[in-house]
């Protein structure tokens, strides 16, 4: 009586775990707020550095891209030496590229400074989720995993209006790199903090069960490949090599492919286990994740800069154009798990149909209405229910597509669905970004208002690229379960 007793009423967590549960959610806050606080700095930071287009969208798809490409190697890292000196790490090299991008001169050092500060989001976030599987048990853990999921509303809440505050106090030439600055003593109090109160971790995995690094190789060449000339073709008008170096990265993709095979008949954990791809329900699931947050990410970067370099308004009045947003996303959030619990696929359902009717009813206003006559109020209802779909769809969607697999397979299911959602984010900015540039003529730029109908015209057409693809996002869904028991995994992070 006294085991059963036990099993059913686990300790409560201690003090400690709950202090400790603030510190790694501070280092997730850091890296997800990172990823939308920079889209109201862009305009600010072309004029600065006098950044190309191109440069402008490796700021949001090479920090999406690093950081999906690191989250699978370094939860298994984490499962075999203990999580507490990984997340350490992570949280140090975070610290030291967020500063390298405040200081930065020119295109190469704001790339490089990104891609450092993915590659560093994603060697320490997927500690989170195993800390709170780690720390807590029963209630207390899906009460950790609630926290966790307003932590993410909050985030993408703040993002575009603290970047927008920073820069208007700073000014347009500073107030950039401040964006970057706010990171360093948030990321030195999470280090010294984790160093006192996070355990050990539990390293529990097969240490010689050796890692797939050649898979993290050709799946990072093979996303390289594809997103340099979509970011780079349109500026340089779309030469041969882009073409080749396109079908060259789907070639490597593909045998990416044949060596997760190869190796997994071999005994070794293939990081993308390709057993996991015989439930075709798992297999549109991701190309879901992948779909719908291409959509939905890359709508910030389209609005901050049709707000900002072509209709000339500040960087605050840009983050406010996306609260409503962002506002509808962290009000939904809070709800969607109990939502889902009740209503099953159907919240995802509701949450994407929402999405698509906001971000095209988004760009129906973009292709109707005049220069003159645009301003934030037309379009905050618009946004407000493109969010609180989000909000809907964001927290319960990744265990809706983890659940179509069996339950020993779900942890490498888990980091297979938020490495696509990541490198959704980087392709879905790559290609918007494209189609955005693609109508701004420098040369037939003679005024502010030249400037300004490029602005809209290309903004128009990303914007219903973005509802297109929410559109069929929403289709997607239908290939999910109905139903699932619902055991407070942990919700994917926002890369908005």
């Amino acid at each position: 009586m006294t085991s059963a007793n036990t099993a059913y009423n686990p300790a409560p967590a201690s003090r400690k775990s709950w202090l400790a549960l603030a510190v790694i959610l501070a280092g997730m806050f850091m890296a997800l707020i990172d990823a939308t606080i920079v889209n109201v700095a862009l305009p600010s930071m072309r004029n600065s550095l006098h950044a190309t287009d191109s440069t402008l969208s490796w700021v949001i798809s090479g920090y999406a891209l690093t950081f999906g490409l690191a989250l699978i190697p370094s939860g298994r890292i984490g499962d075999r030496i203990g999580h507490k000196w990984v997340f350490i790490t992570g949280i140090g090299l975070f610290t030291i590229a967020s500063a390298y991008c405040g200081f930065a001169v020119n295109d190469f050092d704001i790339i490089v400074g990104r891609v450092l500060q993915g590659l560093a989001g994603g060697i320490f976030v997927p500690a989170v989720g195993s800390y709170i599987q780690l720390l807590f048990q029963g209630r207390e853990r899906g009460k950790a995993f609630a926290i966790m999921g307003s932590v993410i509303g909050i985030s993408s809440a703040l993002g575009q209006i603290a970047g927008g505050l920073l820069i208007q106090a700073f000014g347009d030439t500073e107030g950039w790199r401040s964006v970057f600055w706010v990171n360093l003593p948030i990321g030195i109090a999470t280090a010294i903090f984790a160093i006192r109160l996070l355990p050990n971790g539990d390293a529990h995995a097969d240490r010689t069960n050796r890692m797939d690094w050649l898979g993290v190789l050709l799946l990072s060449a093979a996303l390289t490949m594809v997103l340099i000339p979509l970011i780079q073709g349109q500026q340089e008008g779309w030469p041969l090599w882009t073409w080749l170096t396109m079908a060259g990265g789907v070639v490597v993709l593909v045998m990416f492919g044949l060596w997760q095979v190869l190796f997994a008949k071999r005994g070794g954990s293939a990081l993308v286990p390709p057993r996991l791809f015989h439930h075709g329900s798992f297999t549109f699931g991701t190309i879901l994740a992948l779909v719908y947050f291409a959509g939905f990410t890359s709508i910030f970067f389209t609005l901050s800069l049709l707000w900002q370099a072509g209709l000339g308004h500040t960087a605050l009045e840009s983050g406010l154009l996306t609260l409503p947003f962002a506002i509808g996303t962290a009000i939904f959030s809070s709800q969607s798990s109990k939502w889902a619990a009740k209503l099953g696929r159907s919240v995802l359902v509701i949450g994407a149909a929402l999405v698509a009717v906001g971000l095209g009813a988004t760009w129906l206003i973009l292709a109707n209405v005049g220069i003159a006559d645009l301003n934030n109020w037309m379009l905050l209802p618009a946004l407000f229910v493109a969010g609180a779909g989000n909000g809907c769809f964001l927290a319960p969607n990744v265990q809706f597509i983890v659940a179509t697999v069996e339950n020993s397979e779900a942890g490498a299911a888990s980091g297979v669905v938020q490495t696509m959602q990541r490198m959704g984010t980087a392709i879905g900015v790559a290609v918007i970004g494209s189609i955005l540039f693609g109508a701004i003529h420098k040369d037939q730029i003679r005024s502010a208002a030249d400037a300004a109908n490029q602005f809209k015209t290309g903004a128009t057409s990303a914007m219903l690229t973005s509802a297109i693809l929410a559109v069929v996002a929403f289709g997607l869904v239908y290939s999910l379960p109905r139903r699932i028991q619902l055991h407070g995994a942990p919700s994917a992070p926002s890369a908005e």
